[in-house]
């Protein structure tokens, strides 16, 4: 069997738990998690607990001391950086400093400005470093199989008219995420950091979004404020569309729809026969539809990408070695710059914004 990659994971929350450690796990013909940490034993050890019915040789880490063993470790190539948003960016350049390849959790930053210092500092450090590290964003909404096979059947509808997204989320008392604190601190709240994933959606299926202009509203008390986005939008290819989304909705739903002259493409989340994931439906010009319903599996592949491109730049040393695009820091940027846009436009009561390019 060919060496599997090792990897530390930074992190040991709910999303550790219940997808990173079970997604790992299904892929552990590619990769052996070495080492999980947190800033806390009791929180590392929980997760470990978890870890090693997988991976039984799992060290526990946690605290400066933890952090600073697993930076140390030549034979951990790669580290997942699965932390409070506002302390992603400066732990993840700590690590590409020390030459790790690092999958840093979406979203990318907190802000354009964020984004813009972090981006200087891996340039930087690439211009200078023979080795290059990877710097990845785990956006699974990119590796979705629904919406990586619906982009192909995007020419099948014609010129594209109107694009339209609507999300009702779920964001209440019974979601673990509910009570999370940084989110609640983050710019932005729960808009930015739900928010991303749509985009990313979004952006893989119509292409950029060069401005905004949108309304922002605080209705539900329980939540952050903004709870509620509603958006129009220009695309680069000169077509429009509207975004809007509702953090928490009694009746949760969510759908992207691009019309054409020739067709409608829909993808909507559901669940089919206990599965759940995303139906993709194609309306020709005579009113006729194909639906084909695709399981989620996004987070096991982006995973797979970045353990795949992690052992060609490690054990295979391949020289010139292109990164998968779809994981790609910059692309996880772009998502934030438009959230960012369209929260700032909705301050300012509804003023077109452009989406800052990076």
């Amino acid at each position: 069997m060919e060496k599997r990659t090792q990897i530390a994971v930074l992190g040991a929350g709910i999303f550790v738990r219940t997808q990173y450690i079970p997604r790992l796990a299904e892929i552990s013909q590619l990769v052996l998690v070495k080492s999980i940490w947190s800033r806390t034993q009791e929180s590392a050890t929980g997760a470990i607990e978890i870890a090693r019915k997988h991976f039984p040789e799992v060290e526990c880490k946690w605290g400066d001391e933890g952090l600073d063993e697993i930076i140390r470790d030549d034979s951990i190539p790669a580290v997942a950086v699965v932390l409070a948003g506002q302390a992603q960016v400066d732990m993840s350049l700590r690590l590409l400093k020390a030459g790790k390849h690092v999958l840093q959790e979406k979203p990318a930053a907190a802000s354009t400005t964020e984004l813009e210092m972090a981006l200087s500092s891996y340039r930087a450090l690439c211009a200078s470093s023979p080795s290059k590290p990877i710097w990845a964003v785990a956006e699974n909404y990119r590796f979705e199989p629904a919406f990586v096979e619906c982009k192909k059947l995007l020419a099948d509808i014609g010129d594209m008219m109107n694009v339209q997204v609507i999300v009702e989320g779920s964001m209440n008392s019974s979601n673990p995420y509910f009570s999370s604190s940084w989110r609640r601190n983050f710019a932005g709240g729960f808009i930015l950091d739900m928010g991303v994933h749509f985009i990313a959606g979004l952006r893989l299926l119509v292409g950029e979004i060069t401005s905004v202009s949108a309304t922002t509203t605080h209705v539900d008390l329980t939540l952050p404020p903004p709870d509620i986005l509603s958006s129009s939008f220009q695309l680069e290819n000169g077509c429009s569309g509207v975004f809007v989304m509702i953090v928490s909705s009694k009746s949760p739903k969510i759908l992207w729809r691009v019309v054409g002259l020739k067709g409608t493409l829909q993808i909507e989340r559901g669940n089919q026969d206990g599965r759940h994931g995303y139906l993709a439906t194609l309306y020709d010009a005579d009113g006729r539809s194909k639906s084909t319903f695709y399981s989620f599996s996004g987070v096991t592949e982006e995973l797979k990408a970045f353990i795949n491109d992690v052992s060609n730049m490690t054990l295979k040393k391949e020289s010139g070695y292109e990164a998968e695009p779809r994981c790609s820091f910059l692309e996880g940027a772009r998502d934030v710059a438009v959230l960012e846009a369209m929260l700032e436009s909705g301050y300012k009561c509804g003023e077109l914004v452009s989406v800052r390019k990076f």
